[in-house]
């Protein structure tokens, strides 16, 4: 029997198991708390004894400890995001899809007894079903992006600080800080951070694919990517030679575990033999197979820019502006912009005006896409877009690289057309610019002429790049969420009202309409109106459900029209400033994926300052509706939870957590089912803790 095999006679009949779980979700945190629920009602009824840590939104919780991982049989991870198995080192293994959490606990205790023991340098082999996964390529993106980004911003905002308080105004317009100074110093610091961000992303793209062994081949890749000079190039290949060095890096080093070595070298394979082979492999490989065609396309394009000199300045700059906005830092860019530098000095000032304009614009459109649409974008996204508007000021382009790392498809594309934009109005207008840098610092600073045209080619290349990446980023979770309740769409036909229903938004709120308070304040029947204000009774999870806030009976047939109707519910307690908003927006985190958490039980939830406090309203339906769930059941106890942003953090997660795992009760949810009417719902709910 190996040391990883429970105990003879473990389980049903015999001593119970000594389990531990560990369970995620990439979108939220209710399929994490459900699944731990789920888990922990298992093991109680086989007689196991188990502990399960979450790893929500609000962090780890109930955290495993060495003694637990060292006295355990078996580990159940049932998560659809990465999860660290270095601790699980020598303990059988079992890595399933949350769902499998969920909706077989009982099975996975059978299937842990039997699951492979875990060697380290690689993830656990994974079972079968249970839950959407993202990709392991687009996980591992966004693990060097979210690695990449505190360098993006610490890096940038020292380099512009120390042009804003140490820069020395010149002759031409230039602005230089004086070596030896105070300013100089911190400005080095920026440029360290700057200098480093490209080997980060590059290298903790590649750690997570192949681990730690990864780590280092991918960071080395990633510097020589960045470090033109290694092969015959005046430019590095910038953060998509990173990408490719983090991928490459990353599937190189899986591929070497899998070589079978003899048992006295497997000890070193991981600390010496793997990064060493793999770190000469893979630099040898972009230094003489992929830096030539990046030094190619270098030459041959600066080349074909000198040959377009006499051509259209409007052709011309928008040509510029598409090659500065494509990779920011990159081969492409940088020959559009030495390009444009080498003609200050024989007197040609335009073609550095046209980059100059088209340099601010990817940070600036960013930056603003943020502000526009902001729950397209994580919470560290938007921080990132605020640093990126300060950067856009001090012309440094590479403020909008950790968006354009993220959403290449997207981002890229909106950034090119908005640099276009950009260079084709300075080159219409005739803007110059007296010295090799770019953005509006150097408009403040004298150096560019023509000002006014200046700043309206970059406000409207910064909008064109803002608008058109909101509207690519939006289809493309439209069609994450395939199809499922199209943004903003309007309703079909009225919500059917039934006798002694009350009317919901979805009734009496034309489409679009923003006037939702109005109309919700007239959305509770006669039995719920005369409790609305919710001052009787005890608090119901915060005082955030109140007697206005629920119904016994749905008259809505379809998700939209549901949470219209739990709208104008909400809206009743006065804490709704628009109705139509709040819907538009718990819509769109539908589009990102489904909030049918099985178990005929679906929680929508909206981050928005449509709302002016928290509120959760909840209803039943009779008949249920399609929500698209994990286990294919209608959902007949809906929850709509409605977080102001300024408030969405932990509060918005706290809610989701404590309906989560009291709605595993089967005996709390045949209570609510069974509830005669909406005093009696009060007191079931009053339950949760």
């Amino acid at each position: 029997m190996s040391p990883a095999d429970p105990p003879k006679g473990a389980g049903r009949g015999g001593q119970g198991l000594k389990l531990l779980a560990v369970t995620a979700c990439p979108t939220g945190i209710a399929h994490t708390y459900m699944a731990a629920e789920k888990l922990a009602q298992a093991a109680r009824s086989l007689g196991h004894e188990i502990k399960v840590e979450t790893q929500g939104s609000i962090g780890a919780e109930n955290v495993l400890s060495d003694n637990d991982v060292r006295d355990a049989d078996g580990i159940i991870i049932a998560a659809d995001k990465d999860v660290d198995r270095g601790r699980f080192v020598g303990k059988r293994v079992l890595a399933v899809g949350v769902a499998e959490g969920i909706h077989h606990p009982e099975a996975l205790m059978d299937r842990v007894r039997t699951a492979p023991v875990y060697e380290g340098g690689g993830p656990a082999a994974p079972e079968s079903g249970g839950g959407r996964e993202r990709s392991v390529g687009y996980k591992a993106l966004m693990n060097g992006v979210s690695y990449m980004i505190p360098f993006v911003v610490v890096g940038g905002l020292l380099i512009a600080i120390s042009l804003a308080l140490g820069g020395h105004p010149q002759a031409d317009g230039g602005l230089v800080i004086p070596d030896g100074s105070f300013w100089k110093h911190v400005n080095d610091i920026g440029v360290i951070g700057f200098t480093l961000m490209v080997p980060i992303l590059s290298g903790y793209l590649a750690y997570a694919i192949g681990d730690r062994p990864a780590l280092v081949p991918g960071m080395i890749g990633g510097w020589i990517a960045n470090t033109g000079s290694l092969y015959d190039s005046k430019a590095g290949a910038g953060f998509i030679g990173a990408i490719v060095t983090g991928f490459l890096a990353g599937y190189l080093v899986q591929g070497i575990k899998k070589v079978r070595v003899p048992r006295f070298v497997q000890p070193i394979m991981p600390i010496i033999v793997i990064p060493i082979v793999a770190t000469t492999a893979l630099g040898l490989f972009f230094i003489y197979v992929i830096g030539r065609p990046v030094a190619w396309v270098f030459t041959h394009l600066t080349g074909w820019l000198g040959g377009m000199t006499g051509s259209s300045a409007v052709l011309l700059g928008a040509i510029l502006g598409l090659m500065i906005a494509f990779d920011m830092g990159g081969p492409v860019n940088k020959t559009a912009f030495l390009f444009g530098a080498g003609l200050i000095a024989s007197g040609n000032q335009t073609v550095m005006g046209m980059c100059a304009a088209a340099i601010p614009v990817m940070p600036l459109g960013q930056g603003l896409a943020t502000l526009l649409r902001r729950r397209l974008y994580t919470e560290q996204e938007r921080e990132t877009g605020m640093a990126s508007l300060f950067m856009g000021l001090f012309g440094i382009s590479e403020g909008a690289i950790p968006f354009a790392a993220a959403r290449p498809a997207q981002v890229i594309p909106a950034n090119m057309l908005g640099g276009a934009v950009a260079g084709a109005l300075a080159g219409m207008t005739g803007v110059s610019d007296a010295v090799p840098h770019g953005g509006p610092i150097v408009a403040v600073l004298g150096a560019v002429g023509g000002v006014p045209m200046f700043f309206v080619a970059v406000v409207a290349g910064a909008v064109v790049t803002a608008l058109t990446t909101v509207a690519l980023v939006d289809v493309a979770e439209r069609r994450k969420g395939r199809g499922a309740a199209a943004v903003g769409a309007p309703v079909a036909e009225p919500v059917p009202v039934g006798a002694g229903v009350a009317v919901g938004a979805g009734a009496a709120v034309p489409s679009g309409a923003g006037g939702g308070a109005a109309t919700g304040a007239g959305a509770a029947d006669s039995r719920t109106a005369p409790d609305a204000d919710g001052d009787d009774g005890p608090e119901i999870l915060s005082g955030y459900i109140t007697p206005g806030t629920v119904r016994t009976h749905l008259a809505a047939d379809s998700k939209e029209a549901a949470i219209r109707e739990l709208a104008g519910l909400a809206a009743a307690t006065g804490k709704v400033a628009d109705v139509g908003e709040l819907v538009r927006v718990a819509l769109a985190r539908e589009a990102q994926g489904t909030t049918g958490l099985g178990e005929e039980i679906a929680i929508p939830h909206a981050k928005t300052d449509a709302v002016t406090a928290p509120v959760v309203a909840f209803a039943r339906s009779a008949s249920g509706i399609d929500w698209g769930s994990l286990d294919g059941t209608p959902a007949r106890l809906v929850f709509l939870i409605a977080v102001p942003e300024a408030a969405a953090g932990d509060e918005h997660l706290r809610i989701l957590a404590l309906l989560s795992r009291k709605l595993m009760d089967t005996d709390f949810r045949a209570r609510l089912q069974g509830a005669e009417d909406e005093a009696a719902v009060l007191r079931v709910l009053g339950e949760i803790r």
